[in-house]
């Protein structure tokens, strides 16, 4: 697939490609990256940017004991090496994986230093993302030493269902959170055993189903874990 070929089938690219040089445009390549697999890793040499057209991804963090600590969740449109390259760092901070298939166009580093040197379009763009992340993960930090697990779990599916419109005109009836529950482990930040007593306690009180394995909850359910944060803060 070539960079126009994606952007006919996600108009939306086009607001971030649309200032790029032709020779930079000429040398773009495009790669489909499948769910579960890693876009980057931690440490790697970074010679490269990339812009997420489709698909969700995940930052971690890994340590050397094998924990993994879960940063944020993206959703397209989305860069990868934008942080590195702002940084004017060599290697990358954080790993960084596909929770479904990500589309992303690629050029590299050298062609995207000179382009957001030169273009204010592209820059503001970039530096609006990075900021953003900052300020999402700026604004929660701290929640998982102070609230305990059953808040940080709903919280956690009151988000995801912000996400997958629950707050839209047309909600839909129920939303099924798509994590395993080691990734929602990673995410939420506890342990697995506090997680499935969690888990267990919560779909006792009614604030969401099992199915499949996967957490499911109805736009009353959804309701009813807001009406508990929100007690919940005021405690």
């Amino acid at each position: 697939m070539t960079l126009t070929e994606l952007e006919e089938k996600v108009p939306a690219l086009k607001e971030y490609t649309k200032t790029m040089p032709p020779e930079i445009r000429s040398r773009c390549t495009v790669r489909t990256h499948a769910a579960g697999s890693i876009i980057h890793q931690k440490d790697m040499e970074l010679n490269y940017f990339g812009i997420v057209a489709t698909g969700e991804n995940r930052v971690i963090n890994e340590f050397e004991n094998g924990n993994v600590y879960m940063i944020e969740g993206n959703k397209a449109i989305d860069f990868i090496g934008e942080v590195t390259i702002l940084a004017g760092m060599p290697r990358t901070s954080v790993t960084i994986e596909a929770v479904t298939d990500n589309v992303v166009a690629y050029i590299s580093r050298k062609d995207a230093e000179r382009w957001l040197s030169e273009d204010m379009n592209i820059l503001r763009l970039t530096a609006g993302h990075t900021a953003f992340k900052l300020y999402r993960s700026s604004y929660t930090n701290g929640a998982k030493l102070f609230y305990p697990p059953s808040y940080l779990l709903l919280d956690y599916l009151v988000r995801y269902g912000r996400q997958n419109g629950m707050e839209s005109t047309r909600p839909p009836k129920s939303v099924t959170v798509g994590r395993t529950r080691q990734m929602l482990q990673e995410e939420i930040g506890v342990n697995v055993k506090t997680l499935n007593r969690t888990i267990r306690q919560l779909k006792e009180e009614g604030f969401f189903n099992i199915c499949k394995g996967k957490l499911s909850f109805t736009r009353e359910q959804y309701r009813m874990a807001m009406d508990w944060l929100e007690s919940a803060k005021d405690k």
